[in-house]
């Protein structure tokens, strides 16, 4: 994902002066620079700020960038930075009980290669989605909102009976994870399972002549 030739021509356009380029560019990793943001606590304003930040920054240092598939590290580095400093001047974050937080807080930052790897998967699974029927869209999406929508209104919303919403369910989710998105997802973790770790090397048996 992070050779992505999307990411590549995106990044050459907004060089380039091309607005959609650039609104591309910024609507691709604006979900990144917000989860990044929320996990440090801030207010929704110091979120707007960071983001609005960061921004202008990559105006200013996109020529500079030498390799236009390390954008998405970058971004993440740089909200990082700017939320730190909003923390240490003292601006404005969520009322919290102290019993609430951890003691290890600090350790809990993702790393710049989590945050990274966490938007790639969302990537893929946008990107699987985008590939269902708008039926299987409409049903899902209603399923998975935060609360989900009851079965009588997706039965009455989308012409479907009760009883059929759990087996539709199913082979919706069924259709996306044989996409060809997910599929690599899944394929990239089944090897990733099967590598050996670093000093685990196993001794071939010997053959009695």
């Amino acid at each position: 994902m992070r050779d992505d030739p999307t990411v590549i021509r995106m990044v050459a356009g907004a060089r380039n002066g091309d607005k959609g380029a650039w609104d591309a560019l910024v609507e691709r990793y604006a979900p990144l620079v917000w989860t990044v943001s929320r996990r440090f606590r801030l207010s929704a304003e110091d979120v707007n700020d960071v983001g609005q930040t960061v921004w202008l920054l990559l105006i200013e240092h996109l020529p500079d960038l030498r390799d236009p598939a390390a954008l998405p590290g970058w971004i993440v580095t740089t909200t990082h930075r700017e939320c730190l400093r909003l923390l240490r001047t003292g601006r404005r974050t969520e009322p919290l009980d102290p019993a609430d937080v951890p003691a290890d807080t600090p350790d809990m930052v993702p790393s710049v290669d989590e945050e990274l790897l966490a938007h790639e998967r969302r990537e893929l699974v946008r990107a699987a989605f985008a590939q269902l029927s708008p039926r299987c869209q409409a049903l899902l999406s209603m399923l998975v909102q935060d609360p989900p929508a009851p079965y009588s209104e997706i039965s009455q919303k989308l012409h479907m009976p009760i009883g059929s919403i759990g087996p539709n369910r199913a082979r919706c989710l069924d259709r996306l994870r044989r996409t060809p998105a997910l599929a690599t997802l899944t394929a990239v973790r089944t090897a990733s399972a099967h590598e050996p770790e670093e000093g685990d090397h196993h001794e071939q048996p010997m053959v009695e002549r």
